[in-house]
Parts: C-alpha cells; sequence; structure tokens
C-alpha cells in the first residue's frame, strides 16, 4: 500500500510551501513526487515510532519531520481525507516548526513510483 501525503503550512519557511510524498507502507521508504519552497532529498526510509511516521533523511534514522498520528502500524490507518500535526525538524531550524499533513490518496495497487525509488519491488 502507498499513501500519497501532502504537507503544508510553514509560512515561517515560505507562505506557499508544500511537499508530496509517495509513502509506501511495506518497504518503509518515501519518495518526494513534488515540492515547493522545502528542501527535501528525493527518498529516504520511514520509521515508526509511538503511532507517529518520522520521515527520515536518506541513508539514516534521523528524522527530517515527523507526521504526529499517522500510523502505518495500524491496520485500520490510514484513511483518505485524515489530517495531523506534523513537525518539521531538519538541521536549518533552531526549533521545529509546525505544520500539517493530508492524506490525500491511498493506492492498493501494485505500481511502481514515478521516480523508481521503490523498483526493487517486483512490481508489474
Amino acid at each position: 500500500m502507498r499513501l500519497t501525503v501532502h504537507l503544508d503550512t510553514f509560512d515561517r519557511i515560505h507562505p506557499m510551501a508544500f511537499a508530496i510524498l509517495w509513502l509506501h507502507r511495506d518497504t518503509r521508504q518515501w519518495s518526494r513526487e513534488g515540492h515547493f519552497g522545502l528542501e527535501l532529498p528525493e527518498s529516504g526510509p520511514l520509521q515508526i515510532d509511538c503511532g507517529n511516521t518520522l520521515v527520515c533523511a536518506p541513508h539514516s534514522m534521523v528524522p527530517m519531520c515527523v507526521l504526529e498520528g499517522l500510523d502505518l502500524n495500524d491496520a485500520n490507518e490510514p484513511v483518505e481525507g485524515k489530517v495531523g500535526r506534523l513537525q518539521w525538524c531538519t538541521e536549518g531550524a533552531r526549533y521545529p516548526m509546525t505544520g500539517h499533513w493530508r492524506v490525500t490518496c491511498i493506492d492498493t495497487e501494485r505500481t511502481q513510483s514515478p521516480n523508481g525509488v521503490f523498483s526493487s519491488e517486483d512490481d508489474a
């Protein structure tokens, strides 16, 4: 299962800053599918901690942001339209900045990511 998650409301960075991420529940990887005003690498690992999803930098388990309340271990979650608070905690920020996340799409089909990040899967 893959989720499309929209991150926004980062007025301290840029009033129109956003990112669209693909989260792959099974492989615990994420891929950046679109962004403006936020510096994000193309992909990286995900961690789940105490019911939150941590979006980590490539080759690291250090979170760049935390999607509070998005629990990828919960079989009943997520649902399309679910929203929550996001803590942006990249290196340049002295204090974590708050934004919001929203699940915009849940894809249960086995297809490849447009960026090929999940190409290690045997998807057709």
